[in-house]
């Protein structure tokens, strides 16, 4: 099955030695990469089952990964840790973030071309006997295809208004917006103010 959490066999090792660690602190893993250049960054987007992680949260997960890393020493050189939320327009890395995003636009690469196209964009229908069902536009025709997990080398959440509406939403639903932080906001349309 293809990894797109970890794809370098280092990133599979520190995956390896990570992965229990978030479990263990109720998270989840969503990808791991340890960048190189100059001063080579490990950076772990992690996030609760649910949804919602906080800087807090990130915090104590740096903490605790870092004192397991210097146990483990699974990297040589010194190295900058960065611990951050997948983000709105977050990489989709497991199977299952194909149907909890259903409904939302993606872009999606595979390793090889597939009916003379690597790349696709459209609305995530699901999944389907382990098919990421894919809404993408054939020839000014919507038509819905399915891709086998194994044949992608990325794939992400497009960045659009529904989406940030959607995750704000939920965020607020699970109590995690205090809307009391925020100034009223107006939206201007055609010269004429609307609260």
């Amino acid at each position: 099955m293809s990894d797109l959490i970890a794809k370098t066999s280092i990133d599979r090792r520190l995956s390896e030695i990570v992965s229990p660690v978030l479990e263990d602190m109720g998270f989840e893993l969503v990808r791991l990469r340890l960048m190189g250049g100059k001063s080579p960054t490990l950076q772990i987007l992690a996030d609760k089952p649910d949804g919602g992680i906080e800087v807090d949260d990130c915090a104590k997960i740096s903490t605790a990964v870092s004192a397991t890393l210097d146990v483990e020493d699974p990297i040589e050189d010194a190295y900058a840790l960065e611990v951050s939320s997948p983000g709105i327009d977050r990489p989709l890395t497991r199977l299952k973030d194909f149907e909890v995003w259903k409904g939302h636009e993606a872009k999606i690469e595979t390793h090889e071309p597939i009916d003379s196209r690597k790349r696709f964009k459209g609305e995530l229908q699901g999944v389907e006997n382990g098919e990421i069902l894919i809404e993408i536009d054939v020839n000014g025709v919507p038509t819905v295809i399915g891709l086998q997990f194994d044949w992608l080398s990325d794939a992400k959440l497009v960045l659009t208004d529904d989406l940030i509406r959607d995750v704000l939403r939920a965020r607020k639903d699970a109590g995690h917006v205090d809307e009391t932080q925020f100034d009223e906001v107006q939206t201007i349309m055609d010269g004429d103010e609307e609260t």
